[in-house]
């Protein structure tokens, strides 16, 4: 079994989170200084190990082992949500460099952009696998400040250079460990959770349209508040989604934009972002049947209009049964009973890689269950266990 130096390995974690350090978390929005400034960090690290680095166009910093395979591929990405978390990503990363460290046929990559800082989203696992075209790049705008894709690139000296993409029949499979986001291994007091697939994300728009009036001329018969039917398809649809959904489904509204947006005028137009996701697809064909008689019981009740429009459809990505088994088996020898098979119901660099190779994943507890903010956090002894167990995973994957 390779001997994993769980010692360096938190070490590097720890810093890695000194840049762009935020409270307890760490604030690196992708191709920020702090965001370059770590993939250049990165570099040197994938170099001690004798791997050759670099840095490509859309910023994926890859390693690459010189010596022979079966080869094997494991990251993540290490920007971050703005004023997030430290682990988020860069757990996977470093836990790549680890397995380099100690001598196993791994190349590692940090994918660039996987938090979405830019729209289209993963970037650089779509990047890798040459499914990110020139226009896309052309289209993309931060959702932070607006700007194009390619003055950041620019900004941060990668405009020109070229997009590296994975060698067809390089690599065995796709090791990616990250923190659970979630209080199931918390819970349960267990110590590491083995990913069986990863969720796919249906993301709509629902733009309901009403009549901009006077909040005090109009009567509340005569009016048609996008505003008001806004709020109540959407508890419709928290009432109805019960009855379609899986045990692990979850949806979220994540914006409600109301138009023009003053206390004094009834809203002419409700704009609304809404997502549901699953790994079943069964369950997401059920879930957008559900969604679209919502829709259209609003438009037979209300005195407004609502249309409904998809904006993407991922796919799930089931993680591969030999590299579970793997992970099943080095979990049992280094926390026996305290581990469990779990799906992922967040979104990761994996469920692209899973186009192009077999991929697993491997869960740390989240303290509280915290995400996407400062205060998430993982005992380092869980770390320390699960870079081990990660490992002995890959090495037994390798000799299988």
């Amino acid at each position: 079994m390779p001997t994993i130096d769980t010692e360096r390995f938190l070490a590097d974690l720890n810093d890695l989170r000194r840049i762009g350090a935020f409270r307890t978390g760490v604030h690196r929005p992708t191709y920020s200084p702090q965001d370059m400034e770590a993939r250049r960090w990165l570099v040197a690290r994938l170099e001690e190990c004798g791997l050759e680095a670099t840095i490509d166009g859309i910023g994926n910093v890859y390693g690459r082992h010189k010596g022979p395979g079966p080869h094997l591929l494991a990251g993540s990405h290490i920007e971050s949500q703005n004023e997030a978390g430290w682990l988020d990503g860069a757990l996977g990363v470093v836990a790549g460099v680890a397995l380099a460290r100690a001598g196993l046929p791994v190349d590692v990559c940090a994918f660039a952009d996987e938090e979405g800082h830019f729209e289209g989203g993963f970037l650089g696992s779509k990047s890798i696998i040459g499914e990110l075209s020139e226009a896309e790049m052309d289209r993309s705008r931060s959702r932070n400040d607006g700007r194009p894709l390619r003055e950041w690139l620019a900004e941060a000296g990668l405009a020109g250079k070229p997009r590296l993409t994975l060698e067809p029949g390089r690599h065995r499979g796709f090791f990616e460990m990250h923190i659970e986001q979630g209080t199931q291994l918390e819970n349960a007091g267990l110590r590491a959770g083995v990913v069986t697939g990863i969720v796919a994300i249906w993301q709509w728009r629902i733009l309901i349209e009403g009549m901009q009036d006077h909040a005090g001329g109009t009567t509340m018969a005569e009016r048609k508040d996008a505003g008001l039917a806004a709020v109540r398809l959407l508890a419709m649809i928290d009432q109805e989604f019960p009855q379609a959904c899986g045990e692990r489904s979850t949806w979220t509204t994540g914006r409600l934009a109301l138009d023009p947006g003053a206390p004094s005028i009834i809203p002419g137009r409700a704009d609304i972002l809404f997502q549901f996701r699953d790994i079943d697809p069964v369950v997401l064909a059920r879930m957008e049947r559900c969604l679209r008689a919502c829709v259209g019981e609003s438009n037979r009740r209300e005195r407004t209009t609502a249309t409904l429009a998809s904006i993407s459809k991922s796919q799930p990505a089931p993680c591969d049964p030999a590299m579970m088994a793997a992970l099943d088996a080095a979990a049992e020898a280094h926390a026996p009973g305290l581990w469990r098979r779990m799906p992922s119901g967040a979104g990761h660099d994996a469920q692209y890689i899973a186009r192009r190779m077999p991929v697993a994943m491997l869960f740390t507890p989240s303290i509280g269950g915290i995400s996407h903010h400062w205060a998430e956090d993982t005992r380092e002894e869980d770390l320390a266990l699960c870079a081990t167990i990660l490992g002995d995973a890959a090495e037994r994957y390798l000799r299988g």
